[in-house]
């Protein structure tokens, strides 16, 4: 029995580059899309924000010289082109997909409305956000967080390559102890990447709970909609490391 009536997961796109860490993986994308639609038939209300680091990352073109509001507004128009590659996967999961952009381009996708976008997930359509918030400045993070509180979700579903929170990352630190539940304050004193600042505020100040969880791991996406203690919680309250 799923926990969650309506979900927001929030998947970076380097999970949709895989191994070769560019571009989209056809087997990833179809993995990710067939587990989206196995939670989507137990009922559950699914809306989707990718990221576009795997074809641009406007932050880092942006080190690199090029204007800031520029480089955002490209890396904008990449997490569209996942957003696409995404929904052509899930319709061939026999799912009704809708994508929103916060960009207008209506050749390739519907305008992002809020009563739209709630309006197609009762009805039971897989929503997938494109283009961020449509401002410079801010992550696709913040724009997951926006978009959950903007249609109701219950829940911020965080797709990672790790299998939650630590205190340090684990990748260069073997003693890395992971949070079973972490506190908005303390991601946000500790400075731990779970997502950006702003977007740990939003949800912080709307009580909306984060789950960081792996996203590799076959089955790992329905645990957390049925309730399992899979990953990390963020919220209000914690009880330790685990």
């Amino acid at each position: 029995m799923p926990r969650f009536k309506r979900i927001l997961l929030k998947l970076s796109g380097e999970i949709l580059a895989g191994p070769k860490g560019y571009g989209i993986d056809e087997d990833v994308l179809h993995t990710l899309a067939a587990e989206i639609a196995d939670v989507r038939r137990t009922g559950v209300e699914v809306g989707v924000v990718l990221g576009g680091g795997n074809i641009f990352r406007g932050l880092a073109a942006a080190s690199r010289g090029m204007d800031r509001v520029a480089a955002d507004y490209m890396g904008m128009l990449a997490t569209v082109i996942n957003s696409l590659a995404l929904q052509h996967a899930l319709e061939k999961q026999q799912l009704f997909t809708r994508v929103l952009s916060a960009i207008d381009m209506q050749k390739v996708a519907e305008p992002f409305i809020r009563r739209r976008a709630v309006r197609h997930l009762e009805k039971g359509r897989v929503v997938i956000f494109g283009a961020g918030t449509g401002n410079p400045y801010f992550t696709t993070d913040t724009a997951a967080a926006l978009r959950a509180i903007e249609v109701g979700a219950e829940v911020i579903l965080k797709g990672t390559r790790v299998d939650g929170v630590y205190d340090r990352d684990p990748e260069k630190h073997e003693d890395a102890n992971r949070y079973r539940t972490i506190t908005y304050l303390d991601v946000l004193n500790q400075g731990l990447k779970v997502m950006d600042s702003t977007a740990v505020s939003l949800c912080m100040d709307n009580k909306l709970p984060i789950v960081v969880f792996d996203i590799g791991t076959p089955g790992n996406l329905m645990r957390v909609v049925q309730g399992e203690a899979v990953g990390t919680l963020v919220g209000e309250y914690a009880n330790g490391q685990g």
